[in-house]
């Protein structure tokens, strides 16, 4: 039986919500799942994920294969650079405590960044709210002058 790791879509048309699912690769999309892991709202900005990291990198490590979004996620929340570090540990390279404190390293500067860019991100937003050009009525102006042309060579 091939296990996935995939996203299961909720919400109703042009609302997506999706599920972080472990299902078995033969189920339908929407259909029967074996364990609910996360949730995924990309309608939020920055979009919102809510993942449990003990259970992704539990069933990574039995097998599961992700697809590709989900991969993306599991990236982004950390659980794929979790799941190096501790085979790290199995192979003798460091100890639990090193591969902790480099994870720890890793998230506290990945939250950083992201504080970062959603404070530029609100900046930009209120720039842009800020910011309201002056448009002048230039036809207006011009309105005058072509009546009288108008004129002239409905004359002639």
């Amino acid at each position: 039986m091939a296990v996935k790791m995939r996203l299961q879509r909720h919400g109703s048309k042009k609302r997506p919500f999706y599920f972080i699912v472990v299902a078995d690769g033969r189920a339908p999309r929407d259909g029967k799942f074996i364990q609910k892991i996360g949730t995924y709202n990309p309608l939020t900005v920055p979009a919102t994920i809510q993942l449990d990291r003990q259970k992704a990198l539990e069933w990574l490590n039995k097998g599961a294969q992700p697809t590709d979004t989900v991969r993306r996620i599991l990236s982004f929340k950390g659980v794929l650079y979790l799941k190096h570090l501790l085979r790290g540990v199995k192979l003798g390279l460091f100890d639990d405590a090193t591969a902790m404190t480099k994870f720890q390293a890793w998230h506290n500067e990945h939250e950083a960044n992201l504080t970062r860019r959603n404070d530029e991100h609100r900046k930009s937003q209120r720039a842009r709210k800020a910011y309201t050009p002056v448009v002048k009525k230039v036809e207006a102006a011009a309105a005058p002058e072509a009546p009288a042309a108008e004129e002239g060579a409905a004359e002639a």
